[in-house]
């Protein structure tokens, strides 16, 4: 897809509602990545759906005929292909869809309903945190690939791979990616964190929005991937004014997602990103946004170990915290 700017909201509940999406898209969205589709929704749905089943012969025989005689789809998948079909109809720009989970059972299926519902691209968001000491790192990675080429084969749009930083060798990883044939890979995922209340003594979940600071990991595994994958990398986490789109597009990215920000001010922000990114080219040696993207890449850096441990060691010794 060619898209207007780089800008583009990224999954998160704004999605839900039709009318801010058209205000996402009046602000100057190039694109619109829906809310995830979780796994654990439609497997919790079907869980339901087979206890009815199994139950069908317990209880007063004249009532049985009320229940299921066949799993239906569930409310969540329903509610999203719907959805899908309303802001095909209301808004100009792509529609990508957001598929949450790990596993091959039932995502092949969805994948094709979310096509054909009229989606443009699908966002894979893998969301796995490895907790399994008996799980290797490539017997994990396995799983990733055999997942992707199953999509791949059913699927003709765009596919995107959205991933987290906790990969031994990442870049290894997102040329095997590219050999699967999706289209592009997302930097990065942002597990959320369990934190502890030591006074319930209890283990609890919590969601902190991102900082500027949290967009550097991105930057960084941007910069070094850049023009050594023909995938199309976006760079996701950490985006909060213009300053943050620039350095990622300088890095190598051909995409920013906007989330954080988004939930915190509204689509204003993404205006103001957009004229903030303007006024930047504006003042810039480059005629166009392609022209600067990449040039401050590990590729193109006068120092590119400053991608690398020599950027840590340089700090210790000058003391620069």
């Amino acid at each position: 897809m060619t898209l207007a700017n780089p800008l583009v909201p990224s999954a998160s509940p704004l999605s839900r509602d039709v009318a801010m999406c058209c205000r996402l898209e009046d602000a100057g969205a190039s694109a619109l990545v829906m809310y995830s589709l979780f796994e654990e929704e439609l497997d919790s749905h079907h869980a339901r759906q087979i206890q009815l089943l199994e139950s069908r012969e317990i209880g007063h025989s004249e009532a049985t005929h009320f229940l299921p005689l066949h799993a239906e789809p569930s409310h969540a998948l329903e509610q999203y292909l719907e959805q899908i079909q309303t802001l095909k109809q209301r808004l100009a720009i792509p529609v990508i869809a957001s598929l949450n989970g790990t596993s091959q059972d039932g995502w092949i299926n969805i994948a094709k309903q979310l096509t054909e519902a009229g989606a443009d691209a699908l966002e894979l968001n893998i969301y796995n945190v490895a907790a399994d000491p008996l799980q290797s790192a490539s017997d994990m990675e396995r799983g990733y690939i055999e997942l992707i080429l199953a999509l791949r084969d059913v699927v003709t749009c765009p596919i995107m791979v959205k991933l987290s930083p906790y990969f031994s060798a990442l870049g290894h990883f997102v040329r095997q990616l590219e050999d699967t044939g999706i289209n592009g890979v997302s930097l990065f995922n942002r597990f959320y964190q369990p934190d502890i209340d030591p006074d319930t003594l209890r283990v609890q979940s919590s969601i902190h929005l991102s900082r500027s600071e949290d967009a550097l990991l991105s930057m960084r595994w941007l910069g070094i991937l850049f023009g050594k994958t023909r995938l199309t990398l976006a760079a996701t986490g950490g985006i909060h004014n213009a300053d943050d789109a620039v350095k990622m597009l300088l890095a190598g990215a051909d995409v920013t997602h906007l989330c954080s920000v988004l939930l915190q001010q509204g689509p204003a922000a993404l205006s103001q990103i957009l004229t903030g990114i303007n006024d930047w080219l504006d003042e810039s040696p480059y005629e166009s946004l392609e022209q600067a993207r990449g040039v401050l890449s590990h590729l193109h850096s006068n120092d590119p170990t400053l991608y690398e441990r020599a950027s840590y060691v340089q700090l210790l010794k000058t003391g620069r915290y």
